[in-house]
């Protein structure tokens, strides 16, 4: 439940910190706002509190034109306790109900479907299938504030089939025209800037040197303000950079695709790898407990991400047991040998070009160029096998006819979502726990993942002396559950 004298607090007081946390409901004009809206502060009276944007649309509130809601922070503690709901909600988010049915969707969280719609009607009062479309509808709203993209483009981008459809659910949802929302932006075609916030502190300029290290040239860029780098995702080729605004705690992110079907899940993996949806003053206060008092804490101190968890991975395989900077060369030659052109740029090498090569170019033993092409061929054949059982499917519910088009989507994403079970990783010869781990905290940011066999944790362990009888001394990191992860680069901040 909302405490609403520190709701109030917030609110008069405009703190950034609270942003995300909840949303002010205006009585007296039915809108509701981030408590950063630069408008003048109703009266008390006049003001209720919710913990989401969506139990403000379920209340009948429209969002405010002026501090734009859907551009809030995200806010996991918005979900609740309940473990299927907030999966759920994750996973419609990515958009599950836009390419699959509300029975698959319950099967993939091993619940019925009555069940699943009985969670959103007790937590949130509204269908899945409302909560997808209300989602949808905000993600749009953000487009036509903030680029130029033609209409339909968004209706596409925002997963609605066609541009009536999308009319129609645009006002009915928040009360709004899509024509009233718009504004004149001067992005071309299928270029886009949007504004990305967090809730700080946010240490930009540790984050900044942990990319710029590891910047892959052709692939990356990276300079004191801004990240950048080219990708994947399916059929859709693109690049972004991501200049940090810290004043405003935001990120102005420019965008450039080809194809705009999937840009809702490119922004949710920026977001992944900017680290931009933690609850950053939770996390500390957890691991502040499992640290010794003489330690020298660093606020801010976020998870930087990889696109793909391929990606971490080869990375990872490379860099065994040698020093950041051999790694980071190693990449850099697998990538402008095996990387796709993406006009000036290059594109990181797919699972089917590095398992097909020798790798004669990578002065590395022949044993781990052997565990390369081990975890490429393992995501060919991962994938193959999931377009065998799309292509199966598809000719079962078409009397016959296979459904093309689903079976290129799926090779074109590689079975992603069963390559990614990487206890199936320790099985290909070369790739140990290290390995795994590594990928799995930089590629899916796993939070929870502490790598006490690393030589430079443990170079750090030692310092803070585990052993010390002095509880107040001793770094506990088992303590430090679930946020292994961000105790790891709290460590790693104090190497040299």
């Amino acid at each position: 439940m909302l405490d609403t004298r520190i709701c109030q607090k917030a609110r008069l007081s405009r703190d950034p910190r609270f942003d995300g946390q909840f949303f002010t409901a205006v009585k007296t004009t039915g809108i509701y706002c981030r408590n950063i809206c630069p408008a003048s502060p109703p009266k008390e009276e006049n003001v209720q509190y919710f913990s989401s944007a969506i139990e403000c649309a379920t209340a009948g509130f429209r969002p405010c034109l002026r501090c734009r809601p859907d551009s809030a922070p995200h806010s996991p503690a918005w979900k609740g306790v309940n473990a299927t709901l907030d999966r759920a909600m994750r996973l419609i988010d990515e958009g599950a109900l836009q390419s699959h049915s509300l029975v698959q969707l319950a099967e993939r969280l091993g619940i019925s479907d009555r069940y699943l719609r009985q969670l959103f009607n007790q937590h949130l009062g509204m269908s899945p299938k409302r909560y997808s479309l209300y989602q949808q509808c905000l993600f749009a709203k953000q487009l036509l504030q903030q680029t130029k993209l033609p209409i339909i483009q968004v209706a596409l981008a925002s997963g609605f089939d066609s541009l009536r459809r999308f009319n129609d659910c645009f006002k009915s949802e928040l009360k709004l025209t899509p024509s009233q929302v718009r504004k004149t932006r001067q992005d071309k075609p299928n270029q886009l800037t949007l504004k990305l916030y967090y809730r700080p502190p946010f240490d930009w300029s540790l984050m900044q040197g942990i990319l710029a290290a590891r910047v892959v040239d052709k692939l990356e860029w990276c300079d004191e303000h801004s990240y950048g780098r080219t990708f994947n995702w399916h059929d859709t080729q693109g690049c972004f950079t991501a200049k940090h605004y810290g004043e405003v705690n935001m990120f102005e992110v420019n965008i450039a695709l080809n194809e705009v079907n999937y840009l809702k899940a490119i922004i949710n993996n920026i977001r992944r790898i900017l680290d931009l949806d933690l609850d950053i003053q939770a996390v500390e206060k957890d691991l502040k407990a499992c640290l010794p008092a003489s330690f020298p804490f660093k606020a801010g101190v976020r998870l930087p991400g990889i696109w793909t968890l391929f990606e971490a991975g080869i990375r990872a395989i490379l860099g065994q047991q040698i020093s950041v900077t051999a790694a980071r060369n190693l990449v850099i030659t697998l990538v402008s040998e095996l990387g796709e052109p993406y006009g000036k740029h290059l594109l990181f090498p797919s699972p089917q070009a590095i398992a097909d090569s020798e790798l004669a170019f990578l002065k590395i033993p022949g044993s781990r160029k052997q565990t390369l092409r081990n975890l490429a061929q393992y995501y060919c054949d991962t994938a193959a096998k999931t377009a065998q059982g799309c292509c199966d499917t598809a000719a079962q519910d078409a009397d016959g006819k296979i459904d093309q088009g689903c079976c290129e989507g799926t090779l074109n994403g590689l079975g992603e979502n069963n390559a990614n079970d990487t206890s199936q990783w320790l099985k290909l010869k070369g790739v140990g726990p290290w390995t795994v781990e590594y990928a799995r905290m930089r590629g899916l940011s796993d939070p929870d993942i502490f790598l006490a066999g690393d030589l430079g944790i443990k170079k750090v362990l030692e310092q803070y002396h585990t052993n010390e009888p002095d509880e107040e001394n001793r770094l506990n990191a088992k303590k430090a559950s679930p946020w292994g992860s961000y105790l790891t680069f709290q460590l790693w901040s104090q190497l040299p």
